[in-house]
């Protein structure tokens, strides 16, 4: 399999602390590749300059076989990398079904206009339906759990068509329930040919649903494997023990 991402030598410094350094990876393409690490590893940094929202003090970052280091996020949204955050972002006042559209590429002033193309409404609604949000499309945003809110953001995302999605602790702060659902929308959306990069502190979950797995300690990768060889790898054990 070909990388779809690729990240060469990363390093971010704030004041005197490396929190990622000289970090490599790769994401191949058709993969649920994991990231873990112990806290303060460097997983959310490394997530935040992959996506545009924090500029690399120095090293690489390709997408698709282009250089994309400093992309900002809207630029990288368009070329089919998204992503969520561990706090789900959504537009508080706006619908559930306003929220998609937004996500669609459309302005404020379409979304009360006729200028929303009948495809793309199309496009939301089949995904309210899918993700079982149907019923509060037209509910702001604000009166949803906080589970359906990880749920609409995750819909979001998807109204782009994106080819690689970095989740970034999907199933935090959410009931087993929510968390069989949302694995069961990354299942799917995998077989559609959608690439994952989930961060998660949740190792039965990530054990379960990604391979390969990427371990990261001290802002660089110290290993990768499946599942089973990161469980019994000596390193990745004692990262763990002793952060």
């Amino acid at each position: 399999m070909s990388a779809l991402l690729g990240v060469d030598s990363v390093t971010k410094v704030f004041g005197g602390v490396r929190a990622v350094d000289g970090c490599s990876l790769e994401v191949a393409e058709g993969t649920v590749t994991g990231l873990i690490g112990p806290n303060g590893s460097g997983k959310t940094t490394l997530f935040n300059i992959v996506t545009g929202y924090l500029r690399a003090d120095s090293g690489q970052v390709q997408f698709d076989a282009h250089r994309v280091t400093g992309t900002d996020p809207g630029r990288l949204y368009r070329m089919g990398l998204s992503r969520t955050f561990q706090q789900a972002r959504v537009f508080p006042q706006l619908s559930v079904l306003e929220n998609l559209v937004v996500a669609a590429g459309y302005g404020w002033s379409q979304l009360f206009s006729r200028r929303v193309s009948r495809g793309d409404r199309a496009q939301a609604e089949q995904l309210l339906e899918e993700f079982r949000l149907a019923p509060v499309a037209d509910l702001l945003a604000a009166e949803l759990s906080y589970g359906q809110r990880k749920l609409l953001e995750f819909a979001a995302v998807l109204m782009s068509s994106p080819r690689l999605v970095l989740l970034d602790e999907p199933t935090a702060g959410v009931n087993p329930v929510m968390i069989e659902t949302m694995e069961r929308h990354i299942r799917s959306r995998h077989a559609a040919g959608i690439t994952f990069l989930v961060v998660e502190h949740d190792m039965t979950f990530v054990m379960r649903l990604c391979d390969p797995v990427i371990v990261l300690d001290a802002g660089k990768q110290i290993f990768s494997g499946q599942p089973a060889e990161v469980q019994a790898n000596p390193q990745v054990l004692d990262a763990y023990l002793g952060a």
